[in-house]
C-alpha cells in the first residue's frame, strides 16, 4: 500500500466517528459515572434512614437529627448479653446464660442514668430500650429456663414458657404508656428485670446443684408462670427512685453494702436468688398488709 493510499484510510476513519472519543476517554467517563452514582445512592441511602424526632427546647418544637450514641451502646450491651444468654442456653451452658441476664440488668440500669445525666435521652432511645429489654428479660428468662428443665414437661412447660414471655411484652407495653401518669415510687407490676433476675438465679442456683428431680421442675413451672402474672398484675413495687445518692449517709450503711458484696461473693447464684426472691415476696407482702390495715 502506498503512502497516499495509507494518508486516505486515515481520513476516511477520521470522517466516519467524527467528534467520537477514544477507548481510555470514554472509560474515564464510565468510571466518572460510576462514581457519581454511587455518591448518590449514599447520600440517598443516609436520607432515608435517618432518624428525625420532633422535640421541644426552650418552648418552641425543632427536629432533631441522627441519635444519642452513648446511652444506646449501654442499650445495645445489654441487648447482646440477652442474646448471648439464648444462645449460652440453647447451648447448655447454663450458668454463663443466668450470669449474662444478670449482666444485662446491670447494662439496662445504666443506659437510663446516663442519658440523665448527659442530658441525651430521647423518644429512639426509649423504644429502642424496651426492645432490648424484650429480648434481654422476655425472651432470654423463658429461654433460658426451658431448655433447661421446662421441656421435660412436655406441653405445659412451653405454654408456661410463652406465659412468661407474653406477659413481660404487656408488661413493657404497658410501662411505656403509664410513664409520667404514675407515682415514680412504686412500679405497677413486678419489673421485668426483677422478674428475669429471679428465673436466671433460680437457673443458675438448681442447676449448680444438680437440680433434676420432678419437684425441682414443678417448683421451676410455678416460679416461672408466677414471676408473668405479677409482671402484668396491679400490685405496687418499690421503685427505689427517691433516694438520693448524693446526700451523706450514716457510715453503717457503707459498711453493710460492703457486708452484701462480700456475702455475694460466697455463694452468688444462692445469695442473688435469696435477694430477689424477697424483692418479688414483698409486693404481694405489702399489698396484704395495706388492705389488713384499711379493713380495720
Amino acid at each position: 500500500m502506498t503512502q497516499d493510499a495509507r494518508d486516505q484510510e486515515h481520513s476516511n476513519s477520521d470522517q466516519s466517528n467524527p467528534g467520537q472519543p477514544d477507548k481510555a476517554e470514554q472509560q474515564d467517563s464510565t468510571d466518572q459515572s460510576e462514581v457519581v452514582g454511587n455518591e448518590d445512592l449514599a447520600t440517598a441511602f443516609l436520607r432515608e434512614t435517618e432518624v428525625v424526632e420532633e422535640t421541644v427546647e426552650d418552648g418552641k418544637k425543632i427536629r432533631r437529627r441522627g441519635i444519642y450514641l452513648l446511652p444506646n451502646l449501654f442499650t445495645t450491651s445489654a441487648l447482646f448479653a440477652g442474646f448471648f444468654a439464648v444462645v449460652a442456653g440453647i447451648n447448655g451452658e447454663f450458668t454463663s446464660a443466668a450470669v449474662a441476664i444478670f449482666i444485662a440488668m446491670v447494662l439496662d440500669g445504666l443506659d437510663g442514668r446516663v442519658a440523665r445525666m448527659t442530658n441525651t435521652q430521647s423518644e429512639f432511645g426509649a423504644e429502642y430500650d424496651s426492645l432490648a429489654d424484650m429480648i434481654s428479660f422476655g425472651m432470654a428468662p423463658a429461654l433460658v429456663a426451658f431448655t433447661w428443665i421446662l421441656q421435660d414437661i412436655g406441653k405445659t412447660g412451653w405454654v408456661v414458657a410463652f406465659l412468661y414471655v407474653a406477659c413481660a411484652a404487656l408488661r413493657l407495653a404497658r410501662f411505656n404508656v403509664q410513664i409520667g401518669s404514675v407515682d415514680k415510687k412504686w412500679f405497677i407490676g413486678l419489673p421485668s428485670p426483677s422478674a428475669a433476675a429471679l428465673v436466671a438465679a433460680c437457673v443458675w442456683t438448681f442447676h449448680s446443684f444438680d437440680a433434676d428431680a420432678f419437684g425441682f421442675k414443678l417448683l421451676m413451672l410455678v416460679v416461672v408462670a408466677a414471676a408473668g402474672v405479677l409482671m402484668v398484675s396491679n400490685i405496687r413495687y418499690y421503685s427505689f427512685k427517691d433516694l438520693d445518692f448524693k446526700k451523706p449517709v450514716p457510715f453503717v450503711v457503707l459498711l453493710a453494702i460492703v457486708l452484701a458484696f462480700v456475702m455475694i461473693s460466697v455463694e452468688p447464684s444462692v445469695m442473688l436468688l435469696l435477694l430477689f426472691g424477697t424483692y418479688v415476696a414483698s409486693g404481694p407482702v405489702l399489698a396484704v398488709m395495706r388492705k389488713a390495715k384499711t379493713s380495720r
